[in-house]
């Protein structure tokens, strides 16, 4: 399964819903305390949450102090897939389809939404396209007699009347001219849509979040987690859960022989007591595998743990397994899809190592069942993406966010520093020197400065010689951020950045438009 989009609705700084297009490989970028982790968390959150493997646990301080205000107290994430499997099996003999379930919405989608009451427990609904004739509405809600007794009612032909899937199918077939299908929510949590909600979950995507900030302790570090996020893949493979049902039988059987001969003593003494007793033996899938790994780390010289050493060095490993993953992942068939969530992944680094962490990542997302969320602050990172990739975080005057694409501006890359100028009106002399070396790039400076107003410029030779001349504005700018030592000139203001800037903008939209 895929991760389509996602929704998100009443956490934390998300008031109103606002739905997110994720993609194999999903960048976000906005001003600092915008949302950007917040999307991340509310995934882990949804994917996570009651497993025990979670980064965030969900508390009542999550939910969106304005709703809260308001009386609304309910969270709501909502998930939406594609690449679903062909079918699914209810029970041990019947496979089914989600289609032939009527499970999916208007769009041919698996929606699943978590609705967390007061940042409590989730309840669980499945948004679908879905019969609401109320002769055969709420089928997935019934029981094996209500089926009978609606096939028995309506003179319905059925070929099995042991088999609920059989009978659902049988009585939707019946109504197929009259099913009136709307969008409605099913819940999850009776007869057999708990069965197929429980399938789906074995279907899910593993979701493994890396957060920027992770504490430095020996048995929580963000050094060790890519160790345990490969514990959870291993131990998420088929083969591997195939081995671990037969030690779990091999197991019971033995329990159960030494309980049955421990009865059977007991039951010479006391057959009364002996007979109110039943040993109480877990499934292979109640069994919490992942604990017998949960100390696995990752030591340097002399055993001292890696979590020690410095957080460039920390971040460099975590770096590296995205590598090797990405190597690993393109190989292998992956029975298993993954999503990395990775929070600013340029902390700490290099910008040489940025390039190859953004390089890593690109790789991982192109591998078969895998896709790659990010969040960040570095302009390298961006620069490195196309921009489908990339998401902007922002907010209106009211407070309500929007998350949209960037769409190509100006520069024929994604350039950070022109993203917050657009969104945010953020203008630094990073994106004039951008500006400034693409119309040289694209051999257009000479077109640029024809009819430009000139403006006095004292330039210093290196002998130490001076000259007086007359330039346009944004090459006056461009000698004062690349020459600081020349302090012969008036500093340029603010209001004459955005001046310049404005122009090479403008210069460059209207050179587009003549192609």
């Amino acid at each position: 399964m895929k991760l389509h989009s996602i929704k998100i609705k009443n956490f934390r700084s998300y008031k109103e819903e606002v739905e997110i297009k994720i993609d194999d490989l999903t960048t976000f970028v906005g001003k600092n305390d915008i949302g950007k982790s917040s999307v991340l968390e509310a995934l882990d959150v949804f994917f996570n949450d009651g497993k025990g493997d979670y980064v965030v646990k969900l508390d009542k301080d999550d939910v969106n102090k304005y709703a809260l205000e308001e009386g609304n107290k309910d969270i709501f994430i909502t998930a939406v897939f594609t690449d679903l499997p062909p079918s699914i099996t209810i029970d041990a003999t019947n496979p089914t389809t989600f289609e032939n379930e009527y499970l999916l919405n208007s769009n041919g989608r698996l929606e699943i939404i978590k609705k967390y009451p007061n940042a409590g427990a989730a309840k669980v609904f499945i948004k679908a396209h879905h019969p609401t004739n109320e002769k055969c509405s709420d089928l997935l809600l019934k029981k094996i007699g209500d089926y009978k007794k609606i096939i028995k009612d309506e003179s319905i032909e059925c070929e099995n009347l042991t088999v609920n899937a059989i009978m659902r199918t049988a009585i939707w077939n019946h109504f197929a001219d009259d099913l009136q299908l709307n969008e409605i929510e099913i819940d999850t949590s009776k007869e057999d849509a708990k069965n197929i909600w429980e399938k789906i979950q074995t279907y899910l995507p593993l979701y493994c979040l890396f957060q920027s900030d992770r504490k430095n302790s020996d048995n929580d570090s963000e050094v060790q987690d890519p160790l345990k996020k490969a514990v959870s893949q291993i131990l998420a493979d088929q083969e591997v859960i195939s081995m671990f049902e037969d030690i779990a039988r091999r197991v019971t059987v033995h329990l159960n022989a030494v309980s049955d001969t421990t009865l059977a003593k007991l039951r010479e003494m006391n057959p009364e007591i002996a007979n109110s007793l039943n040993p109480i033996i877990p499934t292979a899938s109640a069994l919490k595998w992942i604990d017998v790994f949960k100390n696995v780390s990752i030591s340097g010289d002399e055993n001292i743990p890696i979590n020690k050493r410095g957080s460039g060095v920390k971040r460099l490993i975590l770096l590296n397994f995205f590598r090797a993953e990405a190597e690993r992942r393109m190989r292998s068939g992956n029975s298993q899809s993954v999503i990395y969530a990775i929070e600013e992944p340029e902390t700490s680094q290099h910008t040489d190592h940025q390039r190859l962490l953004i390089k890593a990542f690109k790789e991982l997302s192109q591998a078969n069942k895998t896709q790659v969320l990010l969040t960040t602050h570095s302009s390298i990172v961006v620069k490195g993406l196309e921009f489908d990739n990339l998401r902007l975080i922002n907010k209106d005057a009211e407070g309500n966010k929007s998350i949209s694409e960037v769409l190509p501006s100006q520069l024929p890359y994604p350039s950070l520093n022109e993203i917050n100028y657009v969104a945010f009106k953020d203008l630094t002399d990073e994106y004039h020197n951008e500006l400034h070396g693409y119309l040289f790039a694209e051999e257009l400076w000479n077109d640029f400065k024809i009819g430009k107003d000139l403006i006095d410029y004292t330039k210093i030779f290196n002998n130490g010689s001076t000259k007086n001349e007359q330039i346009v504005l944004t090459e006056y700018i461009r000698h004062q951020i690349h020459h600081p030592e020349n302090i012969l000139n008036p500093r340029f203001t603010f209001v004459q950045l955005e001046e310049s800037v404005n122009l090479m903008r403008e210069f460059i939209l209207n050179k587009r438009s003549e192609l």
